[in-house]
């Protein structure tokens, strides 16, 4: 079961899987959280759009996606570990940075693995200590992880064209309301429209017209199950200019009508529905 410490926000250990409980959509489509996530890769492989970057990776990497930050997640069907999630409200020491982490020696390998296994343990006990305790895990993990990322081959010197990509991906994030257009972005960033789709080309493998239709159909998706807002609504708050445009919009991209998608995500889960 869920630990719920009474807490703003989730504050629990879980299996990787548990993300994409409604469908991979949730988390191969870029999008970002209000909760922080730490990541911990234990067997398989797969790749992951982070910090305005797209690389592989495969067992023993640990990663760290702060609150409202850009992201996704493709996983390979082997892939197996686990996420350490908390609410961006709640107080902890996780780092500020997103980072990802392969981790070759086996001594910290079995760290990382005994501080999740000890945050897991707690959950379980589920006591009045138990917020706290998870907590003080976390900010280890944190404490650790930021350790690692001293050295890390990964934590390298930025060019122009990865800080470019990092700076549209952060607009994307903050722009809840789908204020901008792609060209709106490039506009606020000065460049052109062609310049940044160059650049997140080279570095993400995607544009940035698809980086930002991606985070548009997650949050719309995200909206129509959680919620029971009406179409309008949900087409106004995401800068729609009309519900029969968002319905267009979500019929071009997932072949189902809005109204669809929200019945068949109140249906009992099965097997052949999770994974659509």
């Amino acid at each position: 079961m869920p630990f719920d410490p009474n807490t703003h926000g989730p504050l629990d250990v879980s299996p990787l899987l548990r993300l994409m409980s409604a469908g991979n959509w949730q988390i191969e489509l870029a999008h970002e959280r209000d909760c922080h996530l730490v990541i911990w890769v234990t067997r398989g492989q797969g790749r992951m759009l982070l910090d305005g970057q797209c690389r592989g990776f495969g067992p023993h990497t640990a990663i760290c996606v702060p609150a409202r930050t850009l992201f996704s997640l493709e996983l390979g069907r082997q892939s197996i570990g686990q996420v350490l999630q908390i609410g961006e409200d709640i107080p902890c020491g996780l780092p500020d940075t997103p980072m990802q982490i392969r981790i070759n020696d086996m001594q910290e390998q079995a760290r990382i693995n005994s501080l999740f296994d000890a945050a897991l343990r707690e959950q379980q006990v589920n006591d009045d200590h138990t917020a706290q305790a998870i907590r003080s895990y976390a900010d280890l993990i944190g404490i650790h992880m930021q350790r690692l990322w001293q050295t890390a081959p990964e934590n390298s010197k930025l060019s122009a064209a990865r800080k470019l990509c990092r700076a549209y991906c952060a607009r994307l994030a903050e722009d809840s309301e789908g204020a901008y257009n792609m060209a709106g972005h490039a506009a606020a960033l000065g460049v052109t429209p062609t310049h940044l789709t160059r650049v997140c080309r080279q570095e993400t493998g995607k544009t940035a017209a698809a980086l930002l239709t991606e985070r548009q159909l997650h949050a719309a998706r995200s909206l129509l199950i959680r919620t029971s807002l009406p179409m309008r609504d949900i087409a106004q708050s995401l800068g729609f200019g009309s519900a029969a445009y968002f319905t267009r919009f979500i019929t071009q991209h997932t072949g189902s009508t809005p109204s669809a998608l929200r019945k068949k995500a109140r249906r009992p889960a099965t097997s052949a529905s999770t994974h659509h």
